[in-house]
């Protein structure tokens, strides 16, 4: 539920003892039907559409993430430096999250400016560009979510929860920013109150999470 771009900068080694956390797609050979369960064949074909249909629609999960809808400006803490006592770098932005197929799903555009080794090794301001989807999902009983951005070319797909005590929603997923440099983040989402958000992003450094980036988010004013 947030950007992954920083992972290409700030992972410095593969996490080691971790597990793929992100759902591998079905293939021929593959099921993601539990065990006993029918198949599409077995099933009478005007049940299968009631139960499609029953699935499709919206719950209180979906009106969740309708809170997080608008034009939002951010600060952007990051900890890049492996010295744990070195200050954050800092940046700013703008988020705009719009509802879409009748509120099942919430597209977020993000655009910002952030700091970049350049071909001399100089830092010069770059543009950052990214884009995620967010949803809940009804077969799986939990929050989905996807994000793609112009520091990459990969699709970080994340599964979460949430926890209506403390108004936070936690996701797990896994990006591999580098061949063979996999790494789980773990990322949290804390809803201040309908103005205010915070997002934090942990990595697992072989078996010890570090957080290496928080944002604040506010709604834009009209």
């Amino acid at each position: 539920m947030g950007p992954a771009y920083f992972a290409q900068t700030t992972a410095s080694s593969p996490a080691t003892g971790t597990t793929t956390t992100a759902p591998s797609p079905s293939g021929p050979g593959t099921s993601s039907a539990p065990a006993g369960a029918p198949s599409a064949g077995q099933m009478d074909p005007n049940e299968m559409m009631k139960q499609m249909m029953e699935l499709a629609k919206l719950n209180e999960n979906h009106k969740l993430l309708a809170d997080l809808a608008g034009t939002w400006t951010y600060t952007i803490k990051m900890w890049m430096n492996p010295d744990p006592n070195a200050k954050p770098e800092e940046s700013k932005g703008t988020s705009v999250t719009k509802s879409m197929m009748e509120g099942r799903y919430f597209v977020t555009d993000v655009t910002g400016k952030m700091e970049m080794p350049g071909p001399d090794g100089k830092k010069k301001e770059t543009t950052f560009k990214g884009m995620g989807t967010d949803g809940y999902d009804n077969v799986k009983k939990k929050f989905v979510g996807s994000w793609v951005d112009n520091m990459g070319t990969g699709i970080m797909m994340s599964e979460g929860t949430y926890d209506p005590a403390t108004k936070t929603f936690t996701y797990t997923a896994e990006y591999e920013a580098i061949p063979g440099m996999k790494t789980k983040i773990r990322e949290v989402l804390k809803m201040t109150d309908k103005n205010h958000h915070v997002f934090e992003w942990y990595e697992d450094r072989g078996g010890k999470e570090a957080k290496t980036m928080e944002i604040a988010y506010t709604r834009a004013k009209k």
